[in-house]
């Protein structure tokens, strides 16, 4: 549709834990640089930010993109500033977010854009997406137009950045991944876009007929599905992280290893709230896609019990065809001599989340097919 903007990178909002906040004195006076890769490009570019778990307001003073450079430092020639309505700032009131004016500025396809913020705000309940995978730099007062940040303090976490979008071009739809640390990428490499849908966003843009696909990646690390663990739960940030991302066209769900792990909830209820997912994804023209749990045996969440409940899920998910498509990652990741455990191709240190290779397996995994119809 002419005039309409497509997703083109996001980061799933939660608050903050205490031990994630940036250090004294926080985002009272202070310059943030974070950078992020996109995977659809463009000529134009929007920035989303929020304040969702604000409550105090919050004063982005100016905001600025560039590419950027190493070490926190931008390519100074490129350094162009956001706008909102016309004006330099923004105040976001609290559980609000801006959405900048339209800026010139060309973006290619799975290329790193730099965005950075002087703000102001009294709050130590800061939104945020703790893990970024990514560093991002914080000086003390405002420094957004200078290319390198003197004495800044590198963070392993993203802030207020919640998405980037590029004008929709004919036949652009986006791919959102909604799930836990296994899509938010624990145990990649810092700096290395190496989770699974990084994985899959270089594949869809290496076929020429899955070019037009943008993946949002809705992973939040220790995320449950139904009760518990950080940030949202899936089913009551579905609204904001899946079915309002603009261009949003398809889902896959891999999501549930924490409700089983923390005993909140078992077979029957995650089935239950797949369903959920499903018909309220549905409703809303997206087609669904539904990821098999993969296998944690030795690790600290598994027993017997997760294991039975697992398998139960998983033959649901396979045989039920409530799902538009099954994307097989218990199958891709398994030790085929015991099928509880990860394979020895993609086992990590805590048996429950991929390596780095188990990983770009779930990401080949998925059939590019399922982004041409």
């Amino acid at each position: 549709m002419p005039g309409s903007w497509i997703g083109t990178w996001m980061a799933a909002s939660q608050l903050t834990e205490p031990g994630n906040l940036p250090p004294e004195p926080g985002f009272a006076d202070t310059t943030l640089r974070q950078v992020v890769r996109v995977t659809l490009g463009g000529k134009q570019i929007r920035v989303v930010f929020s304040n969702e778990f604000g409550t105090e307001l919050l004063t982005l003073t100016a905001a600025r993109v560039a590419r950027p450079g190493k070490n926190g430092a931008i390519e100074a020639r490129t350094d162009t500033a956001l706008a909102f309505g016309g004006k330099a700032s923004v105040t976001i009131p609290p559980g609000a977010m801006a959405v900048s004016d339209a800026l010139p500025f060309a973006l290619a396809p799975l290329s790193d854009v730099a965005v950075t913020l002087h703000t102001r705000t009294s709050s130590r309940l800061i939104t945020g997406h703790p893990g970024s995978r990514c560093t991002s730099y914080l000086s003390a007062g405002s420094h957004v137009s200078e290319a390198a940040l003197i004495r800044a303090v590198p963070v392993e976490h993203w802030y207020f950045l919640s998405r980037i979008e590029v004008p929709s071009v004919k036949g652009a739809g986006a791919l959102v991944t909604l799930g836990d640390s296994l899509t938010d990428g624990r145990g990649s490499p810092t700096n290395g876009n190496g989770r699974w849908p990084d994985y899959l966003a270089r594949r869809l843009q290496a076929n020429p007929a899955t070019r037009s696909v943008a993946v949002l990646n809705a992973g939040i690390g220790g995320n449950a599905v139904i009760r518990g663990g950080l940030g949202p739960t899936a089913l009551k940030r579905l609204d904001r992280d899946v079915l309002s991302q603009p261009g949003a066209r398809w889902l896959i769900v891999l999501e549930g290893i924490n409700d089983l792990g923390g005993r909140s909830a078992g077979a029957p209820d995650l089935i239950a709230a797949y369903q959920q997912i499903i018909a309220r994804t549905k409703a809303r023209g997206l087609r669904v896609y539904g990821a098999t749990i993969l296998p944690c045996g030795e690790s600290f969440y598994f027993t017997p019990e997760l294991e039975a409940a697992r398998q139960e899920i998983n033959w649901w998910i396979r045989s039920s065809k409530a799902f538009d498509a099954v994307i097989d990652s218990d199958v891709a990741l398994r030790d085929p001599k015991d099928l509880s455990r990860l394979s020895a191709a993609a086992l990590s240190p805590d048996h429950l989340h991929p390596s780095g290779l188990g990983y770009k397996v779930l990401a080949d995994a998925v059939d590019l097919k399922l982004f041409t119809g």
